[in-house]
């Protein structure tokens, strides 16, 4: 099956499951939306998942990928929470957070890919 199919099914699955999924990352997550699109410098990019955090008052991105953590989802998730923070973001919000929910990961290879960027980021 086609990575990215998979990867839409199982953002389908989280979306339709929502109430659960929200209450299994912990209180205080309110849903923005899914597949959010991002114009910046004349190209579209589409987060997976958009959350804002009621009590750290940050937005969080949630990307997906059907496969194991290799080092450019760390940028392309840090390019994201840039392009939130710069879009998004108000004066009374804190900068923004990442999670890339992946199948699997190296956790050295994980280390490495986040050890200099600034951006909170979870794999």
């Amino acid at each position: 099956m086609d990575s990215k199919l998979r990867e839409r099914e199982v953002e389908t699955g989280l979306v339709e499951h929502i109430t659960k999924f929200l209450l299994e990352l912990g209180s205080g997550f309110a849903f923005v939306g899914r597949q959010v699109r991002m114009e910046v410098g004349g190209d579209d990019f589409y987060l997976d998942l958009l959350f804002y955090h009621l009590r750290l008052r940050s937005y969080v991105v949630v990307e997906i990928k059907n496969s194991r953590f290799k080092p450019e989802f760390a940028g392309q998730l840090n390019f994201y929470l840039a392009a939130v923070d710069a879009k998004l973001r108000r004066e009374h919000d804190n900068h923004s957070i990442g999670l890339v929910l992946c199948r699997e990961k190296n956790r050295l290879v994980a280390e490495y890919s986040l050890r200099n960027m600034k951006t909170p980021i979870g794999v």
